[in-house]
């Protein structure tokens, strides 16, 4: 099973589907993570080999294309139109 690191972008109620499908997962807002540079969230994810989940496509996939090995990056793609989503946080996804 993996061990995941879920975004401050999404949900908390992520946590309690990958704990019954039998994985270990964290939500960065419970780690006091949250407003956190991605690039000290990727410090992170890559000491405690996390596999990372966010919709934050642009700027982890170039975070990770920097990274010769990781656990994994899992991109979530939201249906819901950008007027809608207004977690803190996520502004930067909507330019």
């Amino acid at each position: 099973m993996a061990k995941l690191l879920i975004d401050e972008c999404l949900h908390t109620s992520l946590l309690k589907l990958a704990h019954e499908a039998g994985h270990t997962a964290d939500h960065v807002n419970y780690l006091g993570l949250g407003s956190s540079k991605d690039w000290d969230l990727m410090k992170l994810i890559l000491d405690q080999d996390y596999t990372f989940v966010t919709n934050n496509r642009t700027d982890f996939l170039a975070l990770y294309g920097r990274t010769q090995l990781h656990a994994g990056l899992v991109i979530i793609v939201s249906n819901v139109t950008p007027p809608a989503r207004t977690l803190p946080g996520c502004a930067h996804l909507h330019r």
